[in-house]
């Protein structure tokens, strides 16, 4: 807008309010002796004071992760897909996921952050998520539309001192602020999440500090009456975490408890745990395993009764009371030259007495992601992943025990705004994927996706497809 020869440039914010003083009479606007100029100059300055700007550290901010895409067989039909297919997903065990998700998942993260007169900072973050598998427009029947995080942080707390004088508090429901994961499988190392509460960053020494934390999860109904199964009972299971930094060393302590989950029917029989212990040894490199540029983490977990879940913590009830299991994840990203990108990655678990007295659950993931970055805006991505199992559910819900392998191989030529870095975002990717595996492992559980006669989803598989990813 010009206001004679002074350009001026007006925020979205003030648009309407100069509309209106516009219409009015030149000699109502300048009144009061001020110029046009001088009046906006005040507008602008009273509008900064009541509407807060995102700076960071003030303001309404928006953050997502979203995956839109579609996943189609040779006959141009939906195909089944997704980093958890096999049968060593239903304990955890992904595969890869370039190539291999046929959903459309988002989250939107609305972020408030103030400033108090003190120079306490306080942190709202509200996430809703969605989830279908439809590729309809309308998806209000299929979705899984879902608050998944709602709480308050407090930092920068002007009456703290000593070990907290870095430290935050929180309350409500999220995800723990240091879950990580391997991408490439869509697989956390560990993910903590519930309703609760808790501190972060208690510092010991410059490089020595704890987090403390409470979360509460809910298993869902259960019979609590094994000859009348007309009762139900649900029970909360309370996770106490000590999360521990030695540098780039994590040791992550968890004791789990659930009053009374002792009376869950879990084979027939009522051994469910009812308390459990898991931890975690990590450590978080800053170059690639000592041989180049890059990073890498590496952990291990360990855990017994309800901790014997070794990812999801304190989220699975059916866990036997002798559950043991123990898992190994490790990635690493780096250049092998200028213009080409390499993610290695391995994730295996082997665990015993998991559901039912004497089942065994080993299997083992290798997956890499390399990416040759051709032009400004143009890559071409390649994904590999076998993984390998063996499994004696001993009947638990109706599986099987199978022992075999699963291959996968995807080729994504991608296009994105700049290529450069495992983490830029947005990507538009079409790709091709040939799947092949054991035979013997159609015959683990009735309703997977392998061996399904309906879709003809039997080994060696050609699937085609697109997807957009982002995040910010």
């Amino acid at each position: 807008m010009m206001l004679g020869t002074t350009p001026i440039r007006i925020p979205l914010a003030t648009a309407l309010t100069l509309g209106l003083m516009t219409s009015m009479p030149l000699a109502a606007q300048a009144q009061d002796g001020q110029s046009v100029e001088e009046r906006l100059a005040a507008l602008e300055q009273k509008l900064a004071e009541v509407e807060p700007q995102a700076t960071g550290e003030q303001g309404f901010s928006f953050n997502t992760y979203a995956r839109s895409g579609l996943l189609l067989n040779g006959d141009l039909q939906s195909a089944p897909g997704g980093p958890y297919l096999t049968p060593a997903g239903s304990v955890g065990g992904a595969v890869g996921r370039l190539g291999n998700e046929p959903d459309t998942y988002l989250e939107a993260i609305l972020n408030y952050k103030q400033v108090a007169e003190n120079g306490t900072k306080s942190h709202y973050r509200l996430m809703i998520a969605d989830s279908t598998t439809s590729s309809n427009d309308w998806t209000a029947g299929d979705g899984a539309l879902n608050v998944r995080q709602a709480y308050v942080e407090f930092s920068d707390l002007a009456g703290f001192s000593g070990i907290f004088r870095d430290a935050s508090i929180w309350a409500g429901k999220r995800f723990d602020r240091d879950n990580f994961d391997i991408h490439w499988l869509d697989s956390d190392f560990i993910f903590l999440a519930g309703l609760g509460a808790g501190v972060y960053d208690v510092t010991f020494a410059d490089s020595v500090k704890s987090n403390f934390s409470l979360y509460g999860r809910s298993f869902i109904d259960f019979p609590s009456d094994p000859q009348t199964a007309t009762e139900t009972s649900s029970t909360d299971s309370l996770i106490l975490t000590a999360n521990n930094y030695f540098g780039n060393v994590q040791l992550m302590l968890n004791g789990i408890h659930a009053q009374d989950n002792e009376t869950r029917v879990v084979g027939g029989v009522q051994e469910a745990a009812d308390t459990g212990f898991h931890t975690m040894l990590a450590y978080h490199g800053d170059d690639f395993f000592g041989l180049s540029e890059g990073n890498f983490k590496v952990a291990v977990m360990h855990g017994q009764g309800l901790g014997a879940e070794a990812k999801n913590i304190g989220a699975d009830g059916d866990l036997h009371e002798d559950a043991i299991s123990t898992r190994l994840g490790l990635y690493g990203t780096t250049y092998l030259s200028e213009n080409w990108r390499f993610a290695p990655a391995i994730l295996a678990e082997t665990s015993e007495d998991r559901y039912i007295k004497g089942d065994e659950y080993q299997w083992l993931t290798f997956n890499t992601r390399l990416a040759h970055e051709i032009g400004s805006n143009f890559e071409m991505q390649y994904e590999a992943s076998w993984q390998t199992m063996d499994i004696d559910p001993l009947g638990y819900a109706g599986r099987s025990a199978v022992d075999g392998d699963y291959s996968r191989f995807t080729v994504a030529p991608t296009f994105k705004p700049q290529v450069g870095g495992f983490w830029n975002r947005p990507e538009i990717r079409v790709f091709a994927s040939y799947s092949t595996w054991d035979d013997e492992l159609d015959a683990y559980a009735a309703g997977d996706a392998l061996g399904d006669a309906e879709t003809d989803f039997t080994s060696g598989q050609w699937t085609f497809g697109t997807q957009m990813e982002i995040w910010f």
